[in-house]
């Protein structure tokens, strides 16, 4: 069984990781990036690789101050919700019926039960949101979901917006869930988010496999 830390320290051998450090470094010293520097790599140090249940796909952090911790749609939980994560804390509520565990926006409880909350480029300058679009991460996060898919079993991938679906082609279909939906910004909530019931979906998955379901 690999760990986080043996399949990060791999990455980082390669040229284009060292090569997306010097721009990453370079950034941090030039411009305000987020989230902070030592929290990057955070949704990979609360959720181990053996306890591994679900993958929730963002695009990149967060780009206002405060907002950003290493974890895909969340936010400390003195930070406003941003729009959403309230539409995804809607969507819950309509779903289950009950309020999320996390009203405050802090997904750290789902971490710790399983659920990696990845973002596909994992820092972002102020203000700016994709502005690390293209530097490498992309190539990073990628080789993660190719290293779930080829050594995990049953599971579930909840892809929300079209960049997140794309990496559907990256993903042992026969061996993993895949539950896709419109992004839960206001933008394109509506369009399908609500009312995707993707929490109780993914507990029925958890369930199927033997697997314990998350307190959302």
């Amino acid at each position: 069984m690999s760990t986080w830390e043996e399949i990060i320290n791999n990455e980082k051998k390669q040229p284009y990781f060292k090569q997306l450090k010097n721009l990453i470094d370079e950034r941090y010293e030039t411009t305000t990036v987020f989230p902070p520097k030592n929290k990057i790599f955070n949704a990979f140090t609360k959720t181990p690789f053996e306890n591994l249940n679900v993958v929730i796909l963002g695009q990149d952090p967060y780009h206002g101050v405060n907002q950003a911790q290493g974890f895909s749609f969340s936010t400390p939980k003195e930070v406003k919700n941003p729009p959403s994560m309230q539409n995804i804390l809607k969507e819950i509520y309509e779903d289950l019926q009950r309020p999320s565990q996390c009203l405050d926006g802090d997904l750290t409880p789902w971490a710790t039960q399983g659920v990696l909350l990845l973002n596909t480029i994992l820092t972002v300058e102020e203000g700016k949101p994709k502005s690390h679009h293209n530097l490498g991460w992309e190539i990073f996060t990628d080789n993660i979901i190719k290293h779930i898919s080829h050594r995990c079993e049953n599971i579930v991938f909840l892809l929300w917006g079209s960049p997140a679906i794309a990496k559907t082609k990256l993903i042992d279909k026969t061996k993993h869930h895949i539950l896709t939906a419109p992004h839960p910004s206001p933008l394109s909530s509506y369009r399908g988010f609500f009312g995707c019931k993707h929490f109780s979906k993914t507990n029925e998955l958890l369930k199927q496999s033997g697997k314990t379901p998350i307190d959302w």
